[in-house]
């Protein structure tokens, strides 16, 4: 998944850079409301982690913007502001989760999945789909009861179809998912095409995959 790191402390957003990068996430960093609204208007963020005392303005006001625009990223407002006005503020503009500077890591990483489950209709961190079943909590596909061995790339492609269950997913809005923001001169549907081939050969050889889809001339879709 991608996410704005909006957040004008180097150190803090190098660490949240850093952090994230190592679970996976494609992470970009923007340290001012400016960056920040460009970077919103450009690329189709998963997440948007929002400081709110930014150098040039107040994050608030960027959220409030970025909503009027119908932002569809999750929000989580990261701050050092504790005043219970600043956080109802931040919630009320359609932040899904507020955490109080310094805090823990590995408590914003489960914040952010508990985020990913509410808004994709989930009520347990493991998914199925077809005869395997999906773990998002822990990145593994399994098959009666065993892992079956899937790249990091291989992982977030089917991962973000079985979220979007039912929905054709374009090549791009995988590619862009997966990598970060592309460019459409260096877009190259051939990325995801291989991967998706990859997974029908892995997967086909423990059960069927007719429920991962073509649509010929879109993307892909996991029918369910």
């Amino acid at each position: 998944m991608t996410v704005l790191i909006v957040e004008d402390e180097r150190t803090l957003a190098r660490e949240l850079g850093i952090f994230l990068h190592n679970q996976n996430f494609a992470c970009t960093v923007a340290r001012t409301a400016a960056e920040a609204r460009w970077q919103l208007a450009d690329t189709p963020f998963d997440f948007v982690l929002l400081d709110l005392g930014l150098p040039d303005g107040d994050g608030l006001d960027v959220l409030a913007e970025a909503k009027q625009n119908e932002l569809a990223a999750a929000v989580i407002i990261l701050t050092a502001r504790s005043a219970v006005e600043d956080r109802i503020g931040g919630l009320e503009l359609g932040a899904d989760d507020y955490l109080a500077k310094p805090f823990s890591l590995p408590e914003l990483l489960a914040r952010m999945h508990a985020i990913t489950r509410r808004r994709f209709g989930l009520h347990k961190p493991t998914v199925p789909v077809g005869a395997f079943s999906l773990d998002l909590q822990n990145r593994r596909l399994l098959h009666a009861g065993q892992e079956v061995g899937l790249s990091v790339k291989e992982y977030d492609v089917l991962s973000y179809l079985v979220l979007n269950k039912n929905r054709v997913l374009t090549r791009l809005q995988l590619t862009e998912h997966i990598w970060g923001n592309l460019s459409e001169a260096g877009f190259d549907s051939n990325y995801i095409d291989a991967h998706i081939k990859n997974l029908r050969k892995k997967l086909g050889q423990h059960a069927d995959t007719d429920w991962l889809e073509t649509v010929r001339g879109l993307g892909y879709r996991v029918r369910v």
